[in-house]
């Protein structure tokens, strides 16, 4: 009888060629835009807070007057004192004694099994930042459009979504069901799921929020930056500063009641408008790859130039041409649906202690695993960043949202 790949598969040789090859999406882009120069980042956050006086008011002591009638009473400048606390991020990684040693070089393995984990858990945890960069701190990856179905729930974006990922779901403050597994993401248009690999206990609703275990809105307040859905926003307190008390303390938003709409040249030129009369500036356009491709569209229909530009920074897409010049428009696959976020980069600050590093004030990055059952030939490390996302004024950032993708 002849031999068959089948007889003969217990002493055939597996032969793995080359690197790893990256299946998950990496970019960045509105964290490497926000961080992309010395101006964007600073590591000056000693003490609890980090607090800088903004000009929110003029003098009201001026006027005109005939002969001989009062003067106008002395007035003087307005200010207040806005307050950013940093918010504090972890991300950990486990190997056995003898995934380290039985790895440490490539004839062993793909990749050096510690390499793999470091620089995996990097690329994770700054891929986190840039989801949490477009939040308003509350944690949320995705939001429930009803009650689930079995272990299926339907959201209203699922692309932030990856399985594997651990999550709560919350109402409000409280946290509804713990510790969920994510076992698959539909994407389908009209579908847009996530389903766990287990039933919920208490059934979602409407507007209920999925936030990764442990990350979300509490009453003690946001666990996550303060992204650019708190910051470009024209109401609710930021910073400390009440925009009801300080009129000034709020961004420009042009919505259309949550009914989508679709992507104007006539919009966009009123938004730059809006935060010229605010005294403010536009310095980039962020959006989805749909308002790209509706914006793309739009370009082509008014027949303008479509062509892919460079922008300083090595950052490359469309422009926005205003009398004050070009805005670049760049897209991010991160970036929320149907919205366009026109952001001042120059008054936005990325406060940090130092980037991201290894818990080691005792010496050592590594620590060995040790449970009430004794200790085990396995170890874990830890990296944290200590950090908030800031603005200095809150008027020169823009929002237009309810656009349709194309």
């Amino acid at each position: 009888m002849a031999a068959t790949l089948t007889s003969i598969e217990s002493y055939m040789k597996e032969v793995y060629v080359g690197r790893i090859r990256e299946q998950l999406n990496d970019e960045i882009v509105a964290l490497k835009r926000i961080t992309r120069s010395g101006s964007g980042v600073t590591s000056e956050v000693g003490g609890k807070y980090v607090t800088f006086p903004i000009h929110t008011r003029r003098n009201s002591g001026i006027g005109s007057r005939f002969e001989n009638e009062a003067l106008p009473t002395p007035g003087q400048q307005g200010h207040a004192a806005a307050r950013v606390g940093l918010k504090y991020a972890y991300g950990g990684m486990q190997l056995t004694g003898q995934a380290i040693a039985l790895s440490d070089t490539d004839a062993k393995a793909f990749a050096k099994a510690l390499d793999n984990e470091v620089e995996g858990l990097k690329n994770d945890l700054k891929k986190d930042m840039n989801r949490q960069i477009y939040g308003s701190g509350n944690g949320a990856i995705g939001t429930a459009t009803g009650a689930n179905t079995s272990a299926v729930v339907p959201v209203t974006d699922a692309r932030l979504f990856q399985v594997g990922m651990v999550v709560d779901t919350q109402t409000g403050n409280t946290v509804d069901n713990t510790g969920l597994i994510v076992a698959s993401v539909d994407l389908t248009a009209g579908s847009n799921t996530v389903t766990f690999t287990t039933t919920p206990g208490t059934a979602t609703a409407n507007n209920d929020i999925i936030v990764r275990k442990g990350s979300g809105v509490s009453a003690a307040g946001n666990r996550e930056l303060t992204g650019l859905a708190a910051i470009i926003a024209a109401s609710g307190t930021l910073y400390n500063v009440d925009p009801t008390a300080e009129p000034e303390w709020k961004a420009t938003v042009n919505a259309n009641g949550g009914t989508p709409r679709a992507l104007s040249e006539a919009l966009m030129i009123r938004m730059a408008d809006d935060i010229r009369v605010k005294g403010g500036t536009t310095s980039l356009i962020l959006q989805s790859l749909g308002v790209r491709r509706a914006y793309f569209n739009l370009l082509s229909q008014l027949r303008q130039t479509v062509n892919t530009q460079e922008f300083t920074g090595g950052f490359s897409g469309l422009a926005f041409t205003t009398d004050r010049g070009e805005i670049p428009v760049v897209a991010d696959p991160d970036a929320p649906l149907n919205k366009q976020w026109f952001v001042n980069e120059d008054a936005i600050t990325y406060y940090r202690d130092e980037d991201w590093h290894f818990l080691d004030r005792d010496g050592s990055m590594w620590k060995q695993v040790r449970d009430s059952n004794g200790d085990y030939d396995a170890y874990y490390a830890r990296m944290v960043e200590y950090h908030e996302l800031g603005t200095d004024r809150r008027n020169t950032h823009g929002l237009i949202s309810d656009i349709t993708e194309a």
